[in-house]
């Protein structure tokens, strides 16, 4: 094992060991009563399993009468909004067909939203983004909550909604939970061509139709969009984590093996199920080196700089307490591996093509960086993700793929990386935090320094870009009352554009912002996330226009190069909007939220850290994090135990 993975890793378990095992105990016992009543419904009174199955067709009602099939619950993001969501149309049938076959019965337990960030970009939407995460854990615990169910079949693929599932799905830990993937669209117009007829539009050069025909070619059909966003980490990670089955991630929808994919996910979750042969808990699968090989892939592939918050929001469901400390450790020590637009120009079915995950996971385990000994739902140990999926006689099987990459401009080894560390670094300084996604950077704009120019809105940048007032002149932008407790944090892809014209006309230009840019960050330098935000009097609040600042990619920095005596003098400036301001697209419906999120480090979410509830609210909150220092809570068994396999211990399986 690497060393400071090794290293980070024992930090992560004993920092978390309190929480940790309180999460398990909990589990635990919901797993000991799984395993000694049969499946869930047989503790339901007569009542409340015929509503359950009232509206089932005659074989499923006779087999929900009965207590030994179990059941699994479908919780779904299908939308036709979403071209990465819309396979999912077809999906329940198929599954309910495959878990029949298998020895089971399915029911469509819920819906969760699933709003598209792509058409929010810039718009009011776009603030209810982020806090979506929360509403989707929630709606899926709602679905979890009938007593119906032996396991879960989750179907997600974009931003905020994989990781609200799986929040939520960690909160009936003692299910398995498999998620179900539909992969990316075909490639349409090359990248470059695309991030160029951007620049151009945002130049003014070209007009609406044209710019709008190249969206249309880039965004063509079903599947994910294809570029290297939140989205594809999101099924990078679940890959990682041990939560597909191998392979499963980038296979295009619409194929026999897709179809194929999906059938076998729905026979493998009535397998690990409580009263299969192998129960395969999701709270056992997501423990502290799951958590931390999810932490490895993303810096290996420069993936989306918003997974520097789901997955600490993420690790708190499953009582583990994962801090930016760790990926700025983590990020040294781990290459990065892959080129994928907006890093490169190749996109995900390139990778794909390259080798994929098994070539990726392969060697990242070859050279000690991914704990192998982990628990997925394929079964135990990450070797079996080296294997890749092809159709035999019209049956999956998976066997061994190339160890090498089939192409060294998209997908590398450890021994010859596109860089010798991670796509995503950390930075601190005396305006705080902040993420830093370097992989699209070119080395010439790893450091930057240059005069404060301050927005409080990215509509303001824009008008000035339009205007021309940004012309002629190095900059630092700083956009403020961006974050979770101000507007919901939502993402500034608009600003990318102009901001890349700028750095092509050879200007000097970065961002600095306690909003978001996620995955599809391009190549302006940029701290984003940036930890205490301007609304809750982050140094943020306190940049003047002209005022020096300096951000040091290479070292890690973010200062203002300002005297420390004259920041004490200052007061903030600008103000996030108020309740009453902050209303239209059912903006006030969430204001709640605004005030209860916790900071961009801590995962900037409303939930506390499992295992802690109870002591003052979300995790990191000003409310809560006060309490969460203090520790303390009855945690149902000794100290020390809930580590390796204790869910299968409790459960009476004593494979661990």
């Amino acid at each position: 094992m690497n060393r400071t993975v090794k290293e980070v890793t024992e930090r992560l378990t004993e920092r978390s060991l309190r929480s940790r095992t309180a999460y398990l105990a909990r589990v635990g016992a919901a797993a000991r009563e799984a395993r000694a009543q049969g499946p869930a419904r047989a503790g339901l009174g007569c009542a409340n399993l015929a509503h359950g199955f009232a509206a089932c067709s005659p074989g499923d009602k006779q087999d929900l009468r009965g207590a030994s099939k179990p059941g699994v619950a479908i919780v779904s993001a299908y939308n036709d909004m979403l071209s990465a969501h819309q396979p999912f149309e077809t999906y329940p049938a198929v599954l309910k067909e495959a878990v029949r076959e298998a020895g089971g019965v399915a029911q469509f337990a819920g819906g969760v939203p699933a709003m598209c960030d792509g058409v929010t970009q810039g718009r009011a939407g776009m603030e209810l983004s982020l806090y979506s995460r929360e509403v989707i854990a929630m709606a899926t615990a709602i679905a979890l909550s009938h007593d119906m169910f032996d396991g879960s079949l989750l179907l997600g693929v974009c931003d905020k909604i994989v990781p609200g599932l799986l929040i939520g799905a960690l909160h009936f830990g003692h299910l398995p939970a498999i998620f179900v993937p539909a992969g990316p669209m075909p490639s349409g117009l090359p990248n470059k061509v695309k991030a160029r007829t951007r620049q151009l539009f945002a130049e003014g050069k070209i007009g609406r139709g044209t710019m709008l025909d190249a969206e249309a070619k880039s965004y063509h059909s079903p599947g994910t969009c294809t570029f290297y966003g939140t989205a594809n980490s999101n099924q990078v990670l679940m890959e990682v984590m041990g939560l597909h089955l191998p392979g499963t991630t980038f296979v295009n929808p619409g194929t026999e093996l897709r179809d194929g994919l999906t059938r076998a996910a729905a026979r493998r979750v009535v397998e690990i199920t409580a009263h299969g042969g192998e129960y395969t808990p999701v709270a056992e699968v997501v423990d502290e080196r799951a958590v931390v090989n999810a932490v490895v892939a993303l810096l290996a592939t420069g993936g989306s700089t918003n997974h520097t918050m789901h997955l600490v929001a993420i690790a708190a469901a499953a009582g583990i307490e994962l801090l930016w400390d760790d990926l700025a450790e983590l990020s040294a020590v781990v290459p990065l591996l892959t080129r994928m637009y907006p890093n490169g120009q190749a996109d995900v079915n390139h990778f794909q093509a390259a080798g994929g995950m098994q070539v990726l996971m392969g060697d990242l385990l070859d050279a000690g960086l991914l704990h192998e000994d982990v628990l997925t739902v394929a079964g135990r140990g990450l070797g079996l993700y080296r294997s890749g999926p092809e159709l035999k006689e019209g049956e999956v099987v998976w066997a061994e793929r190339p160890p090498a990459s089939g192409d060294l401009d998209v997908l590398r080894p450890v021994a010859a990386p596109f860089s010798a560390d991670g796509g995503i670094h950390m930075l601190s300084g005396n305006l705080g935090r902040a993420v830093s996604k370097v992989s699209a950077v070119k080395p010439e704009h790893l450091v930057i320094e240059a005069p404060a120019k301050v927005f409080d809105d990215q509509a303001e940048l824009l008008a000035a870009f339009a205007a021309g007032e940004l012309d002629a002149r190095d900059f630092v932008a700083v956009i403020r009352y961006q974050g979770p407790s101000a507007n919901g944090m939502p993402e500034l892809h608009k600003l990318t554009p102009p901001l890349a014209v700028l750095l092509d006309r050879g200007q000097r230009v970065a961002l600095v912002t306690d909003g978001r840019m996620s995955g599809a960050s391009g190549k302006v330098p940029a701290a984003i996330h940036l930890s205490p935000e301007a609304a809750d009097g982050g140094p943020i609040s306190l940049v003047r226009d002209g005022d020096p600042i300096r951000l040091d990619s290479t070292t890690g920095t973010l200062d203002l190069l300002v005297p420390a005596d004259e920041l004490a003098r200052r007061t903030p400036e600008g103000r996030a909007l108020r309740d009453d301001e902050w209303v239209g697209t059912g903006r006030e419906l969430f204001a709640a939220f605004r005030r209860a999120a916790g900071p961009a480090e801590r995962g900037a979410g409303i939930f506390a850290l499992s295992g802690a509830e109870g002591r003052g609210g979300a995790l990191g909150s000003r409310a809560g994090e006060d309490a969460l220092r203090e520790g303390g809570g009855a945690f149902g068994f000794p100290a020390g135990q809930g580590r390796d396999g204790a869910l299968e211990s409790l459960a009476g399986e004593g494979r661990a």
